[in-house]
């Protein structure tokens, strides 16, 4: 029987806990399964910390962890995972918005599937605000899925199911916890999606504002970056070096051409500060991508860290040469 795991962070949701345990209660006891509630508070300023404690004296299967200030979600979700013993971890929202009924389906594809990995839900008939909520996760999860290469109709949906292996190899920080599925991807992860339910808020307040919308994209720079350039930097910087010095080093040879062949005056002119400006970006660009590839070695060789990852196999394995 597997051991199910499941991971909500709440925050300022009292008025939701008591729903969510019994909806958690009532997805998985019927099911027979093994499995634990792990709830982390990140630094809720209401009565949560005080709800949650009185909860858990009773409900066995309920373990809370209290964050000592508001981190963020991707910080919850991590300590979540760093405390998760199950061989299955599920996460959703702790407003009531994902329906937990929808557990058990996700874990019984990936107990049917075992090269599934990872189990997304798609909240196909969602139920917020057009314009202030669809319509913006449409085009973010379109603008994602084209970055990442990783094809999903909604990043958003907090309730997903992953293999334990695969979610204990990642480590979130900032608000990577909306890429999730793109950092199980570049570990080896398998990932379907499937339509889950979804529904209005009934207490509680959103906390989610349209500054989330610039953190989104730097986070997607980040992810772009580290996807390409990861074990490659100075591909990343010595291009845009090169590109740089070239123009630099030739506008500065032909300012000096001039001055020796013809003795203009090039001392004001706009073209030689350019020419300086171009080869000295060139040259920081250029040991940036020097500094990175020393960074990359420090991080894999000291600690004995493979730059790659080996697909398990059922067939016939290689074994070392006796010598």
């Amino acid at each position: 029987m597997p051991k199910i795991s499941v991971v909500i962070p709440v925050y300022n949701e009292e008025a939701n806990l008591q729903g969510l345990l019994d909806q958690v209660s009532a997805a998985l006891h019927p099911t027979g399964w093994d499995f634990e509630l792990i709830l982390v508070d990140d630094g809720s300023r209401d009565g949560t910390v005080a709800a949650l404690q009185r909860y858990s004296e009773h409900l066995p299967w309920l373990h809370c962890i209290f964050l000592i200030r508001n981190y963020g979600q991707s910080t919850a979700l991590q300590a979540g995972f760093d405390h998760a013993e199950g061989d299955y971890i599920v996460t959703l929202d702790g407003d009531l918005q994902n329906d937990p009924a929808d557990i058990p389906n996700l874990i019984e594809i990936l107990e049917s599937s075992p090269d599934v990995d990872c189990v997304s839900g798609w909240r196909k008939s969602r139920q917020d605000a057009a314009i202030s909520r669809r319509l913006p996760s449409q085009l973010a999860n379109a603008l994602i899925s084209k970055v990442t290469r990783v094809r999903l109709h909604d990043y958003g949906c907090a309730l997903k199911a992953y293999r334990a292996s695969i979610i204990k190899s990642l480590r979130l920080y900032g608000e990577l916890h909306r890429f999730i599925p793109a950092l199980a991807v570049e570990v080896g992860a398998k990932i379907v999606e499937v339509p889950v339910h979804h529904r209005p808020r009934v207490a509680g307040v959103s906390k989610y504002g349209i500054d989330r919308t610039v953190r989104v994209l730097l986070d997607l720079l980040w992810i772009r970056f580290t996807m390409r350039f990861l074990h490659r930097p100075i591909h990343a910087f010595g291009g845009i070096a090169f590109a740089m010095l070239t123009v630099g080093l030739g506008i500065l040879a032909w300012l000096a051409g001039e001055k020796i062949l013809f003795d203009a005056d090039i001392g004001g002119r706009p073209l030689l500060m350019l020419g300086v400006l171009l080869t000295l970006v060139g040259v920081q660009l250029l040991a940036t991508g020097l500094i990175g590839e020393l960074l990359v070695r420090i991080y894999h060789e000291p600690q004995g860290r493979r730059q790659y990852l080996v697909r398990p196999s059922t067939g016939r394995q290689w074994k070392k040469p006796v010598v």
